[in-house]
């Protein structure tokens, strides 16, 4: 049975995540077997991107031998789409020559994103016996600031030049069309290779023969530059809908250009890098779940520490008002509460601002309205909040003043909260950090040390200790 690879009609019934599973299990069974021609046949009715994913998931003993079993072309298609790490393992694993074949052959950005991820000495070793033409786009790509717009451009794209007509372009790119990433566009060009305009695939189409490019081209172009930011070239594609966006060097003259399915990739990246940032987790290149347990500790273990450290206040807060406490032991009850309430909301105020920030729907001119604006909606969800704290203090408790104290507090440490969360992501913003790795450990610190320091001044006034 694990002979048979999926039909068509099993894979409509399926999910792709159940597909690739499915795919993995057979595939894993096979080569436990042996049975290397079953499992070569069970690849290949699957698409490229399900097989680096089942190959990704086999035991990592089997991962080169499942590899192997695919052709040249396969071979090629499948290792742009796996994950670094294993790229790396194969690397290691596979013949010298059968890494030159996969590798030259690869498109320049993915190629360049794999020597990101590797040693120098491989990278060089690598370099040296590449083709001539493709060492040269690699090195292009390479020698741009890791990124940029020109780290993650492919170099394989049409262009043509404006004083051609149109049957002399559709020539063109039948010639070399194959050698293209995409021919949705053609980019115009003049001699110096300054671009001038662009032209859709369909414009192309539907023209005169006899028409010039420079007739019925774009001239107001969208592009970028190699060294604008890998995020301002995701929103540039974003914002116009593009397939792909052309990059330009400070001469003007094209250079590349960048895919959407390359701005894909990296908005995952960034993304995950965002919302680790946001956990207090050092970001990595390698997927976390595949690494090992020491490197996992080592990445989450930094802005513990400086937590750990950072909440001593709230310790020396509590000991200072150790007489409060003994006093109206029940106060002490309801610590926990209030930091995690106040903890909650500056999260949520910092969360809503980080995001603006990235997505540039905020910045330091709005700063002053963005906090203001927080800050009362911290206060109006401290009275919310408030009112059913105190029923349940009192509930718990029977004491009016302690249920009073508790839900006073709460809307004050909210609104502290949220004007904190609000705007410290501005502060470290406009000194040149980064405000998801920065704001989380201190908005955490004054939270707790205000919080309980706040709480135990209004216990004093309220129950007159």
């Amino acid at each position: 049975m694990t002979d048979n690879p999926p039909s068509s009609a099993r894979r409509c019934n399926v999910s792709r995540q159940e597909l690739v599973e499915l795919v993995r299990s057979q595939l894993e069974a096979l080569l436990q077997q042996e049975n290397f021609q079953g499992a070569k046949a069970l690849l290949v009715p699957v698409q490229p991107v399900d097989i680096a994913q089942a190959i990704e998931d086999l035991p990592k003993a089997m991962q080169a031998i499942a590899f192997r079993l695919l052709s040249k072309q396969e071979a090629i298609e499948v290792y742009e789409y796996l994950d670094s790490s294993v790229q790396q393992s194969l690397i290691a694993e596979l013949r010298h020559q059968e890494v030159l074949d996969i590798i030259d052959k690869m498109s320049p950005d993915d190629r360049a994103r794999l020597f990101d991820e590797l040693p120098a000495k491989v990278v060089r070793r690598l370099l040296e016996q590449l083709s001539p033409d493709e060492r040269e786009a690699t090195a292009l790509l390479l020698g741009y600031k890791e990124g940029t717009a020109g780290r993650i451009m492919t170099t394989e794209y049409l262009s043509v030049k404006e004083d051609l007509t149109i049957s002399q372009a559709i020539e063109r790119v039948r010639v070399f069309a194959s050698a293209a990433e995409t021919i949705y566009y053609l980019y115009v060009t003049d001699r110096e290779r300054h671009l001038t305009g662009t032209l859709s695939f369909r414009d192309l189409v539907i023209a005169q023969p006899e028409q010039r490019l420079g007739e019925i081209m774009t001239r107001d172009v969208v592009f970028v530059h190699t060294d604008t930011d890998q995020e301002e070239v995701a929103r540039v594609i974003q914002d116009y809908d593009l397939v792909a966006v052309p990059v330009v060097d400070t001469e003007q003259r094209l250079v590349g250009i960048v895919t959407v399915d390359d701005v894909l990739d990296v908005l995952e990246q960034e993304t995950t890098e965002d919302i680790y940032t946001l956990g207090g987790l050092e970001a990595g290149g390698d997927r976390y779940f595949q690494t090992n347990i020491l490197t996992a500790a080592r990445k989450r273990v930094l802005w513990l520490f400086v937590l750990l450290i950072a909440n001593t206040g709230t310790a020396t807060v509590i000991s200072s008002q150790e007489d409060v406490l003994k006093q109206v032991v029940a106060l002490a009850a309801f610590i926990p509460l209030l930091i995690d309430a106040g903890g909650n909301v500056g999260a949520q105020s910092s969360t809503v601002v980080i995001r603006g920030l990235n997505l540039k729907e905020v910045g330091i001119k709005k700063a002053l309205q963005i906090v203001t604006r927080e800050t009362i909606t911290g206060a109006l969800l401290g009275v919310m909040l408030g009112v059913a704290v105190i029923i349940w203090a009192y509930f718990l408790e029977g004491s009016l003043p302690i249920a009073i104290t508790v839900g006073i507090s709460l809307v004050a440490i909210t609104i502290i909260a949220a004007f904190s969360g609000s705007g410290l992501p501005f502060l470290f913003g406009s000194l040149g950090l980064d405000p998801a790795l920065m704001s989380a450990p201190f908005i955490t610190t004054a939270v707790d040390v205000l919080g309980v320091f706040i709480y135990l001044m209004i216990a004093r006034v309220i129950l007159q200790i």
